[in-house]
């Protein structure tokens, strides 16, 4: 059976502890150079020598992962990072005039995925020395719909356009109104219609640098879909936005879909992923280790087969137990001692006003806030917190 071994080196640092994992390789002993140091002081596992005994692992668990990959993926990866570092074993594939979904947890090689798509990254095939073309791309496709697409990018009949996912670090490499930056990358002349349907119209004479997360974010998918393009693919578009915004921003994104323009769209509310998307990708593996793409599958299908945990075309169960939503309990209020109680807050922070009425916190209870971003629900927990005093 095939194996993947990843190292964190980062974590693992302390020679001694290196050396004594190496002294434990059961392969080792045998003879066989399993587990080495490298000149730089690296530890690294051949994969091909190593038999899964896992006493690397009990040695140093937050740093070494072994795992047994399915024989589906007992092939050569798309790409991996380098030498006992993640590896991804295939791509999404787009659908034009469909919105294709992307479902997965943290760590499992969606963005990887969605940069290559998008040109940014170039993959290497699993060789470790150099990064593969779109050659080497429709050869290692061949056969496959990503072939085609792989061929058409060749040809320049597929341009990409790609919101990533930190959209804070836009920020921290633009400078200047966001009017200005809007209209420098506009290949469409549409810059007032994406900004009223975005709902960024006040703030397009503000500075890049001064507005909030939320008006980054849709500052972001307003830049990537004034570019020209084929396929437009974003990276998780609704983290910063309260619901109203997330499902008028769906609601823009979807709209793209047509039969000359494909879009994907990676993202982790369940319920904006079902509006959202028509067809969907499951990426199971392991996190910081290795992923993989299932093949597409109806939206609410996808949904529910990432909620059971188990992929029955490809016969893989990637998760060890499914998720199962409960029927609320009835609520019933507390009595005893208020850990947290407030009356009549009253706060003015420039333009913007709070006032509240009377409220308790007992112990025990988890109590939710719901509101549309600048309602001023950041600034009620943080007087309650004691980090803005109510003092004028």
């Amino acid at each position: 059976m095939k194996r993947i071994a990843v190292v964190d080196n980062e974590k693992l640092r302390d020679m001694q502890q290196k050396l004594h994992i190496q002294s434990l390789c059961p392969v080792n002993r045998a003879g066989t150079e399993c587990i080495g140091i490298t000149k730089e002081g690296k530890l690294t596992i051949d994969e091909l020598t190593c038999i899964g005994c896992g006493i690397c692992i009990k040695a140093a668990p937050e740093s070494i992962r072994i795992i047994n990959l399915p024989e589906i993926l007992d092939r050569t990866p798309i790409h991996r990072y380098g030498e006992n570092r993640f590896a991804l074993f295939s791509l999404p594939t787009p659908m034009f005039g469909k919105v294709v979904g992307i479902l997965g947890v943290n760590g499992i090689g969606k963005s990887t995925a969605i940069k290559i798509l998008a040109g940014i990254l170039k993959p290497n095939l699993g060789s470790l020395e150099k990064e593969s073309g779109l050659n080497e791309l429709i050869a290692f496709f061949k056969g496959t719909e990503m072939q085609a697409f792989f061929e058409k990018m060749k040809q320049a009949k597929v341009k990409v356009s790609y919101k990533p996912q930190q959209v804070e670090l836009i920020a921290k490499t633009k400078k200047g109104r966001v009017r200005d930056l809007l209209k420098k990358i506009d290949e469409k002349g549409m810059m007032h219609d994406a900004a009223k349907a975005l709902e960024i119209e006040e703030i397009l004479d503000n500075d890049i640098s001064k507005i909030s997360g939320g008006e980054l974010q849709r500052v972001a998918i307003a830049a990537a879909v004034l570019k020209k393009a084929d396929l437009y693919i974003f990276d998780e578009p609704t983290s910063y936005l309260d619901i109203r915004q997330r499902i008028n921003v769906s609601r823009f994104i979807k709209s793209l879909a047509d039969e000359n323009t494909a879009v994907m769209v990676v993202e982790h509310d369940l319920i904006i992923f079902d509006y959202i998307s028509e067809l969907a990708h499951i990426m199971y593996g392991s996190e910081d280790t290795y992923g993989s793409v299932s093949g597409l599958k109806p939206v609410k299908n996808a949904i529910n087969i990432y909620l059971s945990g188990y992929l029955r075309e490809e016969n893989i169960r990637f998760r060890s137990r499914q998720i199962r939503f409960e029927e609320r309990k009835q609520f019933v209020k507390k009595q005893g001692m208020p850990l947290v109680s407030w009356e009549n807050i009253s706060k003015d922070l420039g333009n913007f006003s709070l006032k509240t009425g009377k409220g308790t916190i007992g112990k025990g209870e988890i109590i939710g806030i719901l509101g549309e971003n600048g309602m001023g629900k950041t600034t009620f927990v943080r007087i309650l917190a004691g980090e803005i005093l109510l003092i004028k």
